[in-house]
């Protein structure tokens, strides 16, 4: 395992108690603000909304600050401050429990493209699907990890102020990961020097129509990804919502445990498919955002048609699958058309296109839950299949 170094280590476990922390935020938020604070569930919709929408200027501004005075400092400062998020429970409104949720999670998104460009920076190509599944993996395990403490939380009636604020143990856990990470920066290299060299200047004649091939290719699927992602995105909500929904089904702890299931398949499958899949825009479109729209579609019909929790849970397995193929596919594609100087902002673009997408989809399903979730999923199952549709268009 030569691709398992130092820092593809430490940066992949600073992913997994980040998540560690903030994933019971994510399925303990929905319970508390529309449960607990009983705002209605179209505002937890504008909550997302404005979490994701103001998330993704944050997430680009990061990634070109990260570009700028180097990404491990970026990746340090924006997860310390996730742990804002920590504090959620103690607030005694829905406007400021949103507050302090959204404020935490731009951070979240500030951080995000600075940790995948030092990962993509530091992995050859022909590993960077393992090893963004690894980070996947070690992502997701860290949610599970969260999700466990705060389902046995909820069945001991522990406060949420206390359930919340234990989050920010592994949040700053993770950031003290980072801070162990060799990575300084990318070498600087005189490339003045190289194209005086006579042998250098041969090989760049001889290669010059091969290469600007190339690089018409890689913008294309570079913007290709960004456009299909942010279709995504319009069709991605927050998971709080398949909590809200299986809880409405059942019970608060069910509707925790979805989340759960979610995040098993996602890291099993992540990984999987990021180790054995070479034709990674193939396995976006396909195992990616066409297998969620459809995961997206099933939970609509099992709660309409009261086909039970089971059959709620089968849907959400499919999105987790759905979802660890995107989450490896996308920022490996994205380091493999985007040039090391320019990753961080590459990155950013990346997730910045995903969060603009997710800023309207939230406040539309959310107004949508309210006719009914069918609805709600179908929408997103239509928009997830058409991002599919993209990628595979860009492909051929």
């Amino acid at each position: 395992m030569g691709w398992l170094t130092h820092d593809v280590l430490l940066i992949s476990l600073s992913a997994f108690f980040a998540d560690a922390g903030y994933q019971a935020l994510i399925a303990g938020f929905p319970l508390f603000l529309v449960l607990y604070l009983h705002a209605p569930a179209y505002y937890l919709g504008i909550v997302m909304a404005f979490a994701y929408g103001i998330g993704s200027l944050f997430a680009y501004i990061g990634g070109r600050l990260a570009d700028i005075f180097g990404k491990k400092a970026i990746a340090i400062i924006g997860n310390l401050l996730i742990s804002i998020l920590s504090f959620t429970g103690f607030s005694s409104s829905a406007l400021s429990s949103g507050a302090l949720f959204s404020t935490g999670w731009w951070f979240r998104n500030f951080r995000t493209p600075a940790r995948r460009a030092m990962l993509g920076d530091i992995t050859k190509k022909r590993d960077k699907g393992k090893v963004f599944g690894f980070l996947n993996a070690l992502d997701i395990g860290g949610g599970l990890v969260a999700v466990t403490y705060l389902s046995i939380g909820l069945l001991l009636n522990i406060p949420f102020s206390l359930l919340f604020l234990i989050t920010i143990v592994p949040i700053l856990l993770s950031t003290l990961c980072l801070v162990f990470v060799y990575y300084k920066g990318l070498p600087v290299v005189n490339q003045q020097k190289l194209l005086n060299s006579k042998s250098a200047s041969a090989i760049h004649n001889s290669s010059n129509k091969f290469n600007k091939f190339r690089s018409n290719s890689s913008r294309r699927i570079f913007y290709a990804v960004l456009a299909a992602s942010t279709l995504f995105g319009l069709s991605f909500y927050s998971f709080s919502f398949p909590v809200l929904t299986v809880a409405q089904q059942s019970s608060s702890v069910l509707g925790a445990g979805s989340y759960l299931i979610f995040l098993i398949f996602s890291a099993l499958f992540g990984y999987i498919l990021g180790s054995r899949i070479k034709d990674m825009v193939k396995g976006l479109a396909l195992l990616g955002y066409m297998l969620a729209g459809i995961g997206s579609l099933i939970l609509g019909i099992s709660f309409t048609l009261h086909y039970g929790v089971l059959a709620s849970y089968l849907a959400i397995a499919l999105m987790g699958i759905g979802a660890g193929s995107i989450e490896t596919f996308e920022p490996a594609l994205i380091s493999l058309f985007r040039k090391r100087s320019a990753s961080g902002s590459g990155m950013g673009m990346l997730t910045s296109s995903r969060s603009i997408g997710l800023f309207f989809s939230n406040l539309a399903v959310g107004f949508l839950y309210m006719i009914g979730p069918l609805f709600a999923y179908s929408f997103s199952a239509l928009l997830a299949i058409s991002a599919g549709v993209v990628l595979i268009l860009a492909r051929r």
